[in-house]
């Protein structure tokens, strides 16, 4: 069982503004502590707490940073913490900061392990420069004037501007991720553009959850591992397998998962979440999450021994889902594609509403007004004899007209109207 660090931490507020006064991003800090910068996000709002070695590890360099800075952590509790989840304001200063990292000059990587095709390296971004936005607090020199919040920031931007920023930042890596959940490069695509049209079409919703990325991942994983797929008729034929030969096994392995099992691998061994935030986004328990997890691992190194590691299946992951080369579509294009598809779903509810309507009202005008019984069925009488045709005269019918016929030659002549 993994335990607390001896070393005690400060509060979450606390170890932000240690970092930002390091100048350290989250990413240069989790290459510091071997861990992601997700997880370190976590550790810095209080939503997980670190634990074990790495916890140790964190606790550490936290405690060496407030050395160097000459700064006496607070020891006030989280309660007044002012931290704030990324917001679409905040993500233009991640963009920004990813093209200073592009410009910096490339730096070499600690060697990782491997399963044979050569060294994997890590990025160093420990000695990057601070890219701009991120917000940096000098403990030498008193602040004249109070730090800028995330909130002001969204108010400075536009829905649009907000919404490309948050595509912006996000839409890559989904892609790279849901390539992984179903080994199709279209549907990756395709699976993020419909999350962010969703997330488009309730925005006010998206902008304010406390994490506007991780709904929009949901959102995604969902689209990609729908089974209605299945059907259509461009996603019954697989698409072409990675070009090397561990890429293609472990592309297969994963696909043979249950998609619950290769969500939780994903978002755990991959992203880089925590066990409690992988459980509340795949909509299960922490335990059922382990389980999945567990199984998971133990499929991959069945096949493939050489992902025991659970840092070298991290890095396996990364590298497979870069070799692709999966980009997104502009954010301006899939916001007017949702705005497309919304405008078209309405008005067919529309048209559907009104043919209803008037079915409706045809039928109330042509009803009958009174009850009118149904005419019965008709019934065989029984006892009528059947028509015959007359036969031939008997002799007395004979003798009879005969008589007749005379009495009518000798009686008096026929009475016919007098001429005027």
């Amino acid at each position: 069982m993994t335990q607390s660090p001896a070393i005690p931490l400060p509060p979450p507020k606390e170890r932000r503004r240690l970092r930002e006064a390091a100048s350290l991003t989250r990413a240069q800090l989790a290459s510091r502590v071997g861990v992601t910068s997700e997880t370190v996000r976590g550790w810095e709002t209080g939503r997980s707490t670190p634990r074990g070695r790495k916890g140790e590890k964190y606790a550490k360099l936290l405690g060496s940073l407030g050395d160097e800075a000459g700064v006496t952590p607070d020891q006030d509790g989280a309660a007044d913490s002012d931290d704030l989840e990324p917001t679409p304001g905040a993500v233009l200063s991640r963009r920004a900061a990813r093209a200073r990292r592009k410009t910096a000059p490339d730096r070499k990587r600690p060697v990782a392990k491997d399963r044979g095709r050569g060294p994997v390296t890590v990025p160093d971004r420990s000695r990057a420069p601070v890219p701009h936005g991120h917000r940096v607090i000098l403990t030498e020199r008193p602040r004249t004037t109070p730090p800028r919040r995330p909130d002001e920031a969204i108010t400075a931007l536009t829905p649009d501007q907000a919404f490309d920023a948050l595509y912006a930042f996000c839409a890559p890596a989904l892609v790279r991720q849901t390539y992984l959940l179903t080994g199709r490069r279209e549907l990756a695509r395709e699976s993020v553009e419909r999350a962010f049209q969703i997330a488009w079409q309730r925005w006010p919703e998206v902008a304010r959850d406390r994490d506007p990325a991780g709904w929009v991942r949901a959102m995604a994983y969902e689209c990609a591992l729908s089974p209605w797929h299945r059907l259509r008729p461009r996603f019954r034929h697989p698409e072409p397998p990675p070009p090397d030969a561990f890429d293609r096994a472990l592309m297969d392995t994963l696909l043979k998962l249950p998609p619950s099992y290769r969500r939780t691998l994903v978002l755990y061994d991959g992203v880089g979440l925590g066990l409690p935030e992988t459980a509340a986004e795949t909509e299960a328990s922490t335990r059922a999450a382990v389980n999945r997890l567990a199984h998971a691992r133990e499929a991959l190194a069945e096949r493939l021994p050489e992902l025991a590691d659970p840092e070298t299946l991290h890095w396996r992951l990364v590298e497979l889902a870069s070799v692709e080369r999966l980009r997104a579509a502009k954010p301006s294009v899939v916001r007017r594609g949702g705005e497309r598809r919304a405008r078209f779903w309405t008005r067919a509810a529309i048209a559907f509403t009104v043919a209803l309507i008037g079915t409706t009202a045809l039928t109330v005008r042509t009803a009958p007004t009174h009850y009118e019984p149904p005419v019965p069925e008709g019934e065989t009488v029984q006892g009528v004899p059947p028509r015959m045709a007359p036969g031939p005269l008997s002799e007395s019918e004979r003798e009879l007209r005969a008589k007749l016929r005379k009495e009518q030659q000798r009686g008096p002549d026929r009475l016919l109207p007098q001429p005027w």
